[in-house]
């Protein structure tokens, strides 16, 4: 009998011992293949980083000068995706989580729609920025108002199409982290007579904070590298100007390097431009993501 559980025992065991190699495999090579593409990216364009590369406007058709607005468009998008985006995903998954019955026909459809939307391609929410915001909603306020400011491409829009981007993301985070609060909390809260809003805003909301800054993390990675969503709502090839508002135009980090690699007239002299402007849009993404990260961690300690 211990020989055959023996000889049973021998394949379990070298089937898991290849079930490590190849899952450590593929890790390894993962992590390579990012440290080479970064010291690729730092080799060749930190060099070329300096005060007025970060702060010098383009000159010389983007061939010259620096990424100052590019830079500054690109953080001002994604705060403002942020502002409109993560209110919206985070009330979705309250009433998701908290409110509607899971059997019900809303509640599958509303699912069903953010799952939709997670697989859908970038350069579609692109066009519906355009059609929706800007086309119907920016040219219905210019009509009902009497002004032109909102009937073209801007800062708002743009915002407004990346925070629709990026919903499916912080509407699975954080209902994944409101699902995660022991339904105990909420049963000994309810039963000291709080109401159901108490319960969340008091009990549910602050027990499951740092899942809605994950969520809101993952928004941001997402939302500052995305260009082709933006390509027709606000996003411009240069520009003399920051953004004095929101309904004007901007540059982005992404368009910006996009620019350089396809439409400028001397490809080898704006090389090392698109090496240092990748190398500042990783850093931003990474600064805005250890803000976040750096922020949940201080709220889970205290």
């Amino acid at each position: 009998m211990s020989t055959f559980t023996g000889h049973q025992s021998y394949p379990k065991r070298l089937l898991g011992f290849f079930a490590v190699l190849v899952a450590a495999t593929a890790a390894t090579a993962i992590v390579l293949l990012l440290l080479s593409l970064f010291g690729t990216f730092i080799y060749k364009g930190a060099p070329h980083i300096s005060w007025e590369f970060l702060s010098q406007f383009p000159q010389n058709n983007n061939t010259e000068g620096g990424i100052w607005p590019a830079l500054a468009g690109t953080t001002l998008l994604v705060l403002l995706m942020s502002i409109l985006g993560v209110p919206i995903g985070t009330a979705t998954a309250i009433y998701l989580t908290e409110y509607a019955r899971q059997t019900s026909v809303f509640a599958r459809s509303v699912r069903f729609a953010v799952n939709t939307l997670a697989g859908v391609p970038s350069i579609v929410f692109g066009l519906f920025g355009v059609g929706f915001f800007v086309q119907f909603l920016g040219k219905g306020i210019d009509t009902a108002t009497g002004s032109s400011m909102f009937g073209d491409g801007s800062l708002l829009w743009a915002s407004a199409t990346l925070a629709v981007l990026t919903l499916p993301v912080v509407i699975v985070s954080v209902e994944e982290a409101l699902k995660a609060v022991p339904r105990d909390l909420r049963e000994g809260s309810l039963a000291l007579g709080a109401t159901r809003w108490q319960t969340i805003w008091k009990i549910v909301l602050p027990n499951s904070v740092t899942g809605i800054l994950t969520g809101s993390i993952l928004a941001v990675g997402r939302g500052a590298g995305e260009v082709a969503a933006i390509l027709f709502v606000g996003v411009v090839y240069s520009t003399e100007s920051l953004p004095g508002s929101v309904t004007e135009k901007f540059m982005h980090l992404g368009y910006h390097l996009y620019v350089l690699a396809t439409q400028s007239p001397d490809v080898e002299k704006a090389l090392p431009l698109q090496y240092a402007t990748t190398l500042v849009l990783l850093g931003l993404t990474f600064l805005l993501n250890f803000t976040a990260i750096y922020i949940r961690s201080r709220l889970r300690k205290s």
